[in-house]
C-alpha cells in the first residue's frame, strides 16, 4: 500500500461552525461530533479534517483541494451565494478574480479562523514534465 494522509487536526476557535462551513462548501459529509474532540469534515474516502476547538494561539494552515472544473463552479459558486471573499493569489487582496495560470482555475479564501484554504483544477505542484 503507498502512503496516503488519512486526516488532519485542524485547531478553531468554533469547531463546529468552521466544519459545517467548510463541508458545507466543498459539498461533503460532516458530523459535529466525531471520536474525540473533533468535528470531522470526510473530504473524501480516504482523508478527514478533523476540527478541534482551542483557546490557544495557533499557526495558519494552508489546505488545497484539486478538483475538476464542474466542481471548481459549484463550490465558487457557493462562496460567492455566502458572501466569503477569495483572492486569485496566495497573498494579495481579496479581488475576488479567478487565477488562470498553469493551465486551470485557482482561487483562496481564508474563513472562517484564518486558515488558507485553496482550490485548484490543475495542480502548479505536479506538473507534468515537459
Amino acid at each position: 500500500m503507498s502512503i496516503q494522509l488519512d486526516h488532519a487536526i485542524v485547531p478553531s476557535r468554533d469547531k463546529v461552525a468552521a466544519a459545517k462551513q467548510l463541508a458545507e462548501l466543498l459539498d461533503v459529509p460532516w458530523s459535529p461530533t466525531g471520536l474525540g474532540p473533533f468535528a470531522p469534515v470526510f473530504v473524501n474516502d480516504g482523508l478527514t479534517l478533523d476540527f478541534i476547538d482551542t483557546d490557544e494561539a495557533f499557526e495558519i494552515y494552508h489546505f488545497c483541494f484539486r478538483v475538476d472544473q464542474a466542481k471548481f463552479d459549484a463550490i465558487l459558486a457557493r462562496l460567492q451565494a455566502a458572501g466569503i471573499p477569495y483572492r486569485s493569489n496566495v497573498r494579495g487582496p481579496m479581488d475576488m478574480q479567478i487565477n488562470h495560470d498553469y493551465g486551470g482555475s485557482m482561487v483562496y479564501w481564508n474563513v472562517p479562523d484564518g486558515h488558507q484554504w485553496e482550490m485548484l483544477t490543475v495542480s502548479y505542484a505536479r506538473q507534468p514534465p515537459a
